[in-house]
């Protein structure tokens, strides 16, 4: 059975969950009551047994579609013989609070105008609760049809009528006709008539909310609709910022490296903070840090947590085919179970530059992040599992101790910019120097002229490329132009496509090129001196991008999209790289900015 491309899908967002819309027009992913919630839509993941919201004109294959600019607002142009429409898709949004800025209205639109002509339209909604595993029943319940087991409720203008699980809707429009279907999810049922004002409204607040950037640089174009992405990733409720809003989408077509994507990494956590506040988007990258430092209660931290701060257990979908016949499909995910300690490197480094910017970190969530020094300090010999979450046994990966590093040293300046003289800044800076000197005699192997993924093996990794990006050395240092050229010569599988690596991970098959790598790629360039071919790369994975500019997480050599999508790590890191390329005069250019105190 045929599934559309990854990357064809257009991802529509209201910050509180998501919807994927399929090249013909037909909704096939959408999760309620949040992005973590049951995707009552998922025929993405089965052709058959997934829900879906479909729409069609009779007499046109497929439409043309575009963003609205500076929106997550989808306008498709159906041209027939007879008529011409247009279809505007979207989660309706409007202005929030001051911390709060956009507001969800919990309804997803599809709004029908007839530029001329006539047109027959023929709407069909089917939702499936459990993830496809059931059919709901239809009632009409104060003029609305709501759907059994489900918080959904669906309104129109044209006349809609039930059979089984499914609604239809049918109607012959002409020139100067609109119509509109509303799907609520939320309490508070607005009236069809009302969805002019939605689509305005949401298109508005949308635009206003870019309009907060006054970056014109490298690239402007492409990080500004990165922006969007994120921010369309980023949940309303706890600032805390999604992955993906999908599950297993398949890292291998047909194969076994299906993953749920729904949950927050703390990975790149001081580079999304920077990237926020360097665009206008100062309240975002407050409300980031703060849900991160929300999530540091414990003594341990986890790579990973729920939207609303939590850990879910990993289980399969076994009545799903997966997509592309892609088994198992998997919800919750226990890579939250694993022992990363590049995760404390990652807050500690985004605490930093947060305190760098605004000067607000409190005593309070001080005292929450020097007890993870702390733990560092104490368990920086120690193996873990590694960035990249092979469920292995445990090792002593070299991003993890280089990670280790920027925990301490972050931990050390925070201590001193603070003026804390109960912390223990004499034992950490002994064990981040005792981690460097470490990482440069076992990490860095003199035969195969790199650094290495781990301690006494010889395969590469692309995680070594943030080695300059946080300052563990220089991005000019002979080492690290080393590794980036073997990096090249092995993990590269096209143009500027660099895989993460190719060790055994203890699964079958194989991965395709990792694009959050492949950014990085260009940032290490440009870091290096190496500032033409940095541009050359990144002008590369420009063309990469899906046909609505838009990113998963892997593509494989013949360009086919891979992985969860659009994957939010994707979009940061072609805004690093070209934030860099940007300010590629001076080699650290975003740490830089935010140790000047921004702006």
């Amino acid at each position: 059975m045929t599934y559309p491309s990854i990357d064809s899908y257009a991802f529509l967002s209201d910050t509180h969950t998501a919807a994927l819309v399929a090249a013909d027009g037909a909704v096939e992913w959408f999760c309620v009551p949040h992005f973590a919630g049951d995707a009552v839509l998922a025929r993405l993941l089965d052709r058959q047994t997934g829900g879906a919201l479909d729409l069609s004109v009779a007499g046109c294959p497929g439409p043309s579609r575009r963003y609205l600019p500076d929106t997550l607002v989808l306008e498709s142009r159906y041209v027939t013989p007879d008529g011409t429409a247009l279809v505007h898709d979207f989660l309706a949004v409007a202005p929030g609070e001051a911390e709060q800025p956009l507001r969800a209205d919990k309804l997803l639109v599809r709004r029908v105008t007839v530029e001329q002509g006539t047109i027959r339209l023929a709407l069909r909604v089917r939702p499936r609760v459990g993830y496809g595993a059931r059919e709901v029943a239809w009632e009409q319940v104060d003029g609305r049809w709501r759907a059994t087991d489900t918080p959904l409720w669906v309104d129109s203008d044209l006349p809609a009528e039930v059979t089984g699980g499914v609604l239809r809707v049918a109607a012959e429009l002409s020139a100067g006709q609109t119509a509109a279907l509303l799907v609520g999810y939320g309490d508070n049922p607005a009236e069809p008539a009302g969805a002019a004002e939605l689509f305005g409204r949401t298109c508005r607040t949308w635009q206003t909310w870019s309009a907060r950037s006054d970056y014109r640089g490298f690239g402007a174009d492409a990080v500004r609709h990165s922006a969007l992405v994120l921010r369309g990733l980023s949940f309303d409720e706890t600032g805390a910022l999604i992955a993906a809003p999908t599950t297993s989408l398949p890292e291998e077509i047909g194969g076994v490296r299906n993953w749920d994507y729904r949950y927050a990494w703390h990975r790149d956590a001081a580079l999304l903070l920077l990237a926020l506040f360097r665009l206008g988007h100062a309240e975002e990258g407050r409300r980031y840090l703060h849900f991160l430092i929300s999530i540091c209660t414990g003594r341990l931290l986890t790579p990973l947590v729920s939207i609303h701060g939590s850990t879910a257990e990993e289980r399969e979908l076994p009545h799903l085919d997966g997509y592309a016949g892609s088994r198992p499909v998997r919800i919750g995910n226990e890579a939250a179970e694993q022992v990363q300690f590049d995760t404390y490197g990652h807050v500690l480094d985004a605490a930093l530059a947060y305190h760098q910017l605004t000067g607000e970190l409190t005593d309070e969530q001080w005292a929450l992040l020097r007890r993870h020094v702390e733990v560092m300090a104490e368990r920086w010999q120690e193996p873990d599992h590694g960035i990249w979450e092979v469920r292995g046994p445990r090792r002593h990966y070299v991003n993890a101790k280089v990670m280790t590093w920027v925990c301490l040293d972050r931990g050390i300046r925070l201590a001193e910019l603070l003026d804390d003289r109960s912390a223990k800044i004499e034992r950490w800076r002994a064990a981040r120097d005792a981690v460097h000197a470490e990482v440069l005699d076992r990490g860095f192997d003199a035969q195969v002229g790199s650094f290495v993924m781990a301690y006494d093996s010889t395969e590469l990794d692309a995680s070594l490329l943030r080695i300059p990006l946080v300052g563990f050395l220089p991005g000019d240092d002979p080492r690290m132009q080393a590794t980036i050229d073997r990096l090249r010569e092995q993990l590269e599988i096209g143009p500027g496509l660099v895989r993460r690596y190719v060790a055994d991970d203890g699964l079958p098959g194989e991965e395709g090129a990792f694009l959050l790598c492949s950014f990085e790629l260009v940032s290490a360039l440009v870091l290096a001196g190496r500032r033409d071919e940095a541009r050359k790369v990144f002008d590369q994975l420009l063309g990469y991008a899906g046909p609505l500019g838009l990113y998963a997480e892997q593509l494989a050599a013949d360009g086919t999209a891979l992985g969860n999508y659009p994957q939010a790590f994707t979009h940061l890191a072609l805004i690093e790289a070209a934030l860099n390329l940007d300010g590629a005069g001076d080699r650290e250019a975003l740490h830089a900015w935010a140790a000047r105190g921004g702006p």
